[in-house]
């Protein structure tokens, strides 16, 4: 569905369905509208998720900085280590791995690994803007994503610190099946 059809489908709607969408928009809660655009257009109009998601996107530009968005993950050295001292379990490593939505394009989740085999616990997202925040003065210096070089510093600086092996399968190129870190 290009844009031009999506902009005729949301005109179309009741205005209470458009006020549902657009407050879980300006919550942030980019899921919750997905699944509202999904629950109302799949039968009758055949959007899917993929087509949901860019309906979302359109209202995220719609309403540009209105929008009140989850406060961004600090990257500094004493802020993670603080998040890493309350993990209940013992961290054996840092690993970065990418992930990417229509809203924030590619990303990277900063994640603790821990002793439970099944333990993961989630230390920071850089997104772009995260990125660009802490280090500004990189952007356009790399051939790499500004937000890998975030992850990797942040990342590699707290593994450092908490003397566990950092990990980062696709510090180049975002790559969300790159293989996970295995003890």
């Amino acid at each position: 569905m290009n844009k031009a059809a999506r902009a005729e489908w949301w005109d179309s709607l009741p205005a209470g369905i458009r006020d549902e969408i657009d407050g879980y928009i300006l919550q942030d809660s980019l899921l919750n509208a997905v699944r509202v655009i999904v629950d109302i257009g799949l039968i009758p109009h055949d959007i899917g998720v993929g087509t949901a998601q860019m309906i979302a996107n359109d209202r995220y530009l719609h309403y540009g900085n209105r929008i009140a968005r989850e406060p961004e993950s600090p990257l500094d050295l004493e802020s993670l280590a603080c998040r890493a001292a309350g993990c209940a379990d013992r961290i054996v490593a840092i690993e970065a791995v990418w992930d990417g939505d229509t809203v924030h394009d590619w990303f990277v989740r900063l994640l603790a690994i821990t002793a439970d085999p099944a333990g993961e616990v989630q230390m920071a997202t850089v997104y772009h803007s995260t990125a660009k925040r802490d280090f500004v003065e990189e952007e356009g210096n790399h051939p790499r994503p500004l937000t890998a070089v975030a992850a990797q510093r942040a990342g590699s600086a707290l593994a450092a610190h908490l003397s566990v092996p950092f990990h980062f399968a696709s510090p180049n190129t975002p790559d969300d099946e790159a293989p996970r870190w295995r003890p």
